[in-house]
């Protein structure tokens, strides 16, 4: 597919509405473009992600492949289900990502507590990755409460999800370098010299 855009700034929506896929109209405060926000905005954290492993090729290739796997779930969702022209994604891609997800999880440290988010800088980011594909999943649940959709996008992004939690986990040293979590602890309790 070959895309030209020779204007960025259009004016189209400047009166609070914006175009789907098939052309029709719709308000930019609807939850189809709360969800297709979302994504663009999950989208946008694994590109920070990406510029923070630089050191690693291999998986700024799969962070990649995961952006344009987001940018086509937001293409399948742009465009109204009765779009008989429209690509959709295919519920296959769950097999890709699981694979993924085992191929990192057997070199890691068992579980033994919940994880908080942090580590190295980059698993942070992962995490933050983790937290905005959730975003996008509900926003695609709710969306789907009133507009018919793939049903393979929320599977897609509830697995999408997984992966960025034992991706930062594997950022972390293979989860020898987790932050975990320790139940009722309060500031009081935290080694913090006074100034």
């Amino acid at each position: 597919m070959v895309v030209r855009i020779d204007r960025v700034t259009t004016r189209g929506g400047d009166r609070g509405e914006t175009s789907l896929g098939d052309g029709s109209r719709i308000s930019k405060a609807s939850a189809h473009i709360a969800a297709l926000g979302s994504l663009d905005e999950a989208n946008t954290v694994i590109g920070v992600l990406r510029a923070h492993v630089m050191h690693d090729g291999a998986l700024r290739e799969r962070l990649s492949a995961l952006q344009n796997m987001l940018f086509d779930l937001g293409s399948d969702l742009c465009q109204p289900q009765d779009n008989a022209k429209a690509q959709r994604v295919s519920i296959s891609l769950t097999d890709d990502i699981d694979h993924e997800i085992e191929r990192l999880r057997e070199k890691q440290e068992p579980l033994r507590s919940f994880i908080l988010p942090g580590g190295s800088l980059p698993a942070a980011w992962a995490h933050m990755a983790r937290a905005s594909i959730r975003r996008a999943e509900r926003d695609v649940v709710a969306l789907s409460r009133s507009v018919e959709i793939n049903s393979a996008l929320v599977s897609i992004l509830n697995r999408l999800s997984d992966y960025f939690f034992v991706l930062a986990r594997h950022l972390n040293d293979d989860g020898r370098n987790d932050t975990v979590w320790t139940p009722g602890r309060s500031l009081r309790e935290a080694s913090i010299p006074d100034t």
